[in-house]
């Protein structure tokens, strides 16, 4: 088994790479961060016409190739209307549950730089018995710069189009292992796909394959930058990094998420996208048991960039690995560090396994 560990360096770049403003559609700083970071282990760079990013690999086989992609778009919003009063009107980029909202702070990324403001509503002291207790609805909410005129609201550069994300600064809690941050999904997604690479070039490891490691845009919106990234990479093998739901928190039910924080990454037996090729799930958890990387075994409600890439051509097996992530599509999530160092470790174990004659077992009959 590698001996990947996560250093200082790594937590910086996570720490940089999270905090990052680009929701879906807005990705580029985020890609040109990667690039700074990451093209130099790679043999060369590729890219889509959506935005995303596949630093490629050869090892002693040009084929299969092996497609390891995460996506780093983040749950956001985009600006729609500034009102004559100097409020901003929003609309989400992914999935929000509306109570997570309110009084929280966001970032407008402006053709001026940031602009901070905070998202609210009508004052509580002013609502209707009835109407505290009803959520309030994201067409109700509004961003306040602290304007108070249109005007204003333009001088600083805000426009109609422009992205906001939440304001949440990367930080480790008070337990050594665990980090949390906005945008873990999926950006550590993408952060494991790289980092298997770097291990790989740095380490000289053999691999009868050629790898390319893809950063995707777009998956909060529709899974949109895995329908286009297929056809660069043209892929014979994908395995999808991404977050998966902990069901570690009050009141989830052991059947609804089964990961753990801290027990390991998840191998994903079924999602709402796809059911992944039954020989390959199994020869990911043989891999696991032989390397001795713990893992856990999920089924999960949500869908992922697996869902396209093995749709791709005729079919393409794929597979999921999970970092069980508390509070997704929030202001902030939690994740174990070991979790990370483990997904990383199984990648490249994959990677290290995965010729031609074992992919073209995958699929015979």
């Amino acid at each position: 088994m590698s001996n990947y560990k996560i250093t200082e360096k790594e937590l910086q770049f996570l720490k940089d790479v999270t905090e990052i403003v680009a929701p879906s559609g807005f990705e580029e700083p985020v890609m040109e961060l990667i690039k700074q970071h990451y093209s130099r282990y790679a043999d060369s760079v590729k890219r889509d016409n959506l935005g995303s990013l596949m630093l490629v690999k050869k090892g002693s086989s040009d084929t299969p190739k092996i497609l390891v992609a995460g996506h780093v778009d983040e749950v956001g919003f985009l600006v729609t209307s500034i009102t004559q009063e100097g409020f901003l009107t929003f609309v989400p980029l992914g999935g929000w549950f509306e109570q997570v909202l309110l009084a929280q702070r966001v970032v407008i990324r402006t053709k001026n730089g940031p602009v901070y403001g905070v998202i609210t509503s009508k004052p509580p002291h002013l609502l209707t018995p009835e109407e505290r207790q009803k959520v309030v609805q994201i067409n109700q909410m509004y961003i306040d710069v602290g304007a108070t005129s249109k005007e204003e609201v333009e001088k600083l550069g805000i426009r109609v189009g422009d992205p906001v994300a939440p304001w949440s600064p990367f930080m480790k809690t008070a337990f050594p292992d665990r980090i949390m941050a906005k945008a873990l999904d999926d950006r550590i997604g993408a952060f494991i796909a790289l980092e298997a690479l770097r291990y790989i070039r740095e380490n000289n490891i053999e691999h009868r394959n050629t790898l390319y490691a893809a950063a995707t845009v777009q998956e909060e919106v529709g899974l949109r930058g895995a329908e286009t990234v297929g056809w660069i990479a043209d892929h014979d093998v994908a395995i999808v990094t991404e977050v998966d739901i902990a069901g570690d928190v009050p009141g989830i039910k052991p059947s609804e998420a089964q990961a753990k924080v801290g027990k390991g990454p998840t191998i994903v037996v079924w999602d709402r996208s796809m059911i992944p090729n039954p020989r390959f799930k199994e020869f990911v958890i043989e891999v696991a048991e032989e390397a001795k990387i713990p893992y856990q075994l999920s089924a999960v409600s949500g869908g992922t960039d697996a869902g396209r890439l093995h749709l791709y051509k005729g079919g393409r097996p794929s597979i999921v690995i999970g970092v069980p992530t508390r509070h997704i599509h929030s202001h902030v999530s939690i994740v174990s560090i070991s979790d990370v160092e483990n997904a990383v470790r199984l990648v490249v174990e994959l990677v290290k396994r995965l010729d031609a004659e074992t992919v073209k077992k995958f699929t015979n009959i």
